[in-house]
């Protein structure tokens, strides 16, 4: 009945083929006769106009299969976890209440489980605070602000790094405020496992050497269908600092495909370390292993 349908969540490292599975296996519940739609959870794929470089789902894998939570966003807007928590407990939840099966999609961990489970965040700080805060940003740049956290708070900026720069500023906004962050900041809250609804977590894992040969492929791919474009032109628009923090971003700006392709990689180990501390999770290796298989396992695992 509708509100009971079990949640299918895919979570991996970037490059590792979440979408191929997604649609694969949404294609085997359509045979089954079902309607499902996947719920982007990156962080970065909300904003329009980053589209290749964020490996947003192309107007071809939309077509086999509808994607909601992906270019929602303007270049210049800021978003928070919490924002995007209300936005995708809604589309969950009018899914499930139209008989639909959710399949949630995603890299970012804080975003993961800002879909799936109620946030503990803290309250949103003055405008006032914020609008200061990122003035400075502008004007001195994330290292110099990770530079002040360090001084008042240096549990904290340990686990931030200084190029990081919606993470260095929300935790000098809240210092601001009188709210002063945990060690690790947002970390210390990446996962529960108490979730709103009944779901399905499949973590994709591969073979080191297989998933960075697939992301040396993958941002090939991506300079060759115009990232580097794409970067400028979003540069050029006034691009705010989250949807600077879009992996090669800054990389691209300076022309630097090798710092891009060393970037992905060091991204794609956080990613499977953080999903080896997971509660509940289903771990699936994806090595040498077609879409439509890994598919059939999990369309098995929900019978």
């Amino acid at each position: 009945m509708p509100g009971s349908t079990t949640i299918v969540a895919i979570f991996g490292p970037t490059g590792i083929g979440k979408t191929a599975v997604a649609i694969a296996l949404a294609e085997r519940l359509r045979a089954a006769g079902e309607d499902p739609a996947a719920i982007s959870a990156d962080a970065l794929q909300l904003y329009r106009g980053l589209e290749i470089l964020t490996g947003a789902p192309s107007a071809a894998e939309r077509e086999r299969l509808e994607h909601r939570l992906v270019g929602t966003l303007p270049l210049t807007a800021t978003s928070s976890a919490g924002e995007f928590a209300r936005a995708a407990h809604a589309e969950i939840d009018a899914l499930l209440d139209g008989g639909r099966r959710p399949i949630v999609v995603g890299g970012t961990g804080l975003y993961l489980r800002a879909a799936l489970a109620e946030l503990d965040l803290r309250p949103p700080v003055d405008p006032a605070i914020r609008a200061r805060r990122r003035e400075q940003l502008e004007a001195v740049g994330a290292p110099a602000l990770h530079a002040e956290l360090a001084e008042r708070a240096p549990a904290t900026a340990a686990a931030i790094r200084p190029q990081d720069a919606q993470r260095v500023t929300r935790a000098l906004e809240l210092l601001d405020a009188g709210q002063a962050p945990p060690p690790g900041a947002e970390d210390s809250r990446l996962w529960t496992a108490e979730l709103r609804r009944p779901t399905l977590l499949a973590g994709l894992t591969m073979d080191r050497e297989a998933l960075n040969a697939r992301i040396e492929a993958r941002v090939d791919a991506m300079v060759a269908a115009g990232a580097e474009q794409e970067v400028r032109a979003a540069d050029a628009a006034g691009a705010s600092p989250g949807a600077r923090q879009a992996l090669g971003f800054e990389a691209l700006l300076a022309g630097d495909v090798d710092a891009m392709k060393a970037q992905t990689r060091r991204y794609a180990k956080r990613q499977l370390t953080w999903m080896r501390k997971l509660e509940g999770v289903r771990t699936i290796d994806v090595t040498g292993r077609a879409p439509e298989a890994v598919a059939e396992e999990l369309h098995a695992a929900l019978a």
